[in-house]
């Protein structure tokens, strides 16, 4: 098939339209690495703005790791976002697999009980109550139980399981299967892409922790990264010991950037299919 003068127009107007979003997704990224790298002098002379450095130093960076802290806080941020994650995705997938059952009894009340909870939360105060009589106070269960089940993710993962072929599920029940090894054998294989997805999504969220954290936590051995490097931010007498260089403000919060958020931009490149997947075939139902 030939292209016509209009298709080529066409053409260029995406890839244009493409360029010009990539352009301003990576941008701050961009502007964010090179001022972590920029000695202040130059930042200054430029008025704060630099794209390019023309000399690197790595000061900041040197700071961050010297914190007696770091190395503790990105164990913690670790284990919390792969525990936190594998059991996120596993009650969101026992929930939601159920609930994308039709001849569920009871399915539109406990569909409604469900979206209740996404209008309506039982308030900061309460969950700290809650959380401190269940005894989970400077534990890592604290920053992972109170976020056990996200009501959009797991909708999304439903509407997943409602667009699988039901003549599947019913071969296999015929065949003598339970409802367990239908999920385990047939439903969850061919859900992986919305599993890495809401996966993603859960990991992103844990790593980015720092409410629960502050509201729960009150051992600076158990301080996930975000506080840590907070902290160090705010120049916090405890994290600046054995530290002889002295770093401009605006640099230390750029490299705090950037060294929280690379193992998440290292990750996203091996899940991007199913990402890419999951988000079209999870919210569209038909």
């Amino acid at each position: 098939m030939v292209k016509g003068k209009s298709d080529f127009v066409i053409d260029g107007f995406v890839y244009v339209t493409l360029f010009i979003a990539g352009f301003v997704c990576v941008f701050p990224l961009l502007y964010v690495l090179s001022v972590s790298l920029t000695p202040i002098e130059e930042v200054l002379k430029n008025g704060g703005f630099v794209v390019i450095p023309k000399s690197i130093t790595l000061e900041a960076y040197q700071r961050i790791f010297k914190q007696r802290l770091l190395p503790t806080a990105m164990g913690v941020t670790v284990y919390v976002t792969v525990l936190g994650t594998i059991i996120n995705v596993f009650f969101s997938v026992l929930m939601a697999y159920p609930l994308s059952k039709l001849d569920l009894p009871g399915r539109k009340l406990l569909m409604n009980l469900v979206i209740f909870t996404m209008l309506f939360g039982g308030g900061t105060i309460p969950t700290y109550l809650l959380a401190k009589n269940l005894g989970l106070m400077n534990t890592y269960w604290a920053m992972i139980l109170p976020t056990a089940i996200d009501t959009y993710n797991m909708i999304v993962v439903k509407a997943f399981f409602e667009n699988l072929p039901s003549d599947l599920f019913e071969s296999a029940r015929i065949d003598g299967a339970n409802e367990f090894r239908v999920l385990w054998q047939i439903a969850i294989p061919l859900s992986k892409a919305v599993i890495m997805t809401v996966g993603l999504f859960y990991a992103v969220g844990h790593w980015s922790t720092y409410f629960s954290a502050i509201m729960y936590i009150t051992d600076e051995k158990m301080y996930p990264l975000q506080v840590v490097l907070r902290k160090l931010l705010n120049n916090n007498p405890e994290l600046n010991m054995n530290v002889d260089v002295v770093v401009p403000t605006q640099t230390m919060q750029m490299a705090s950037v950037i060294f929280s958020t690379v193992p998440i931009i290292l990750v996203y490149p091996f899940i991007q299919k199913y990402f890419t997947k999951g988000v079209m075939l999870g919210a569209i139902k038909g």
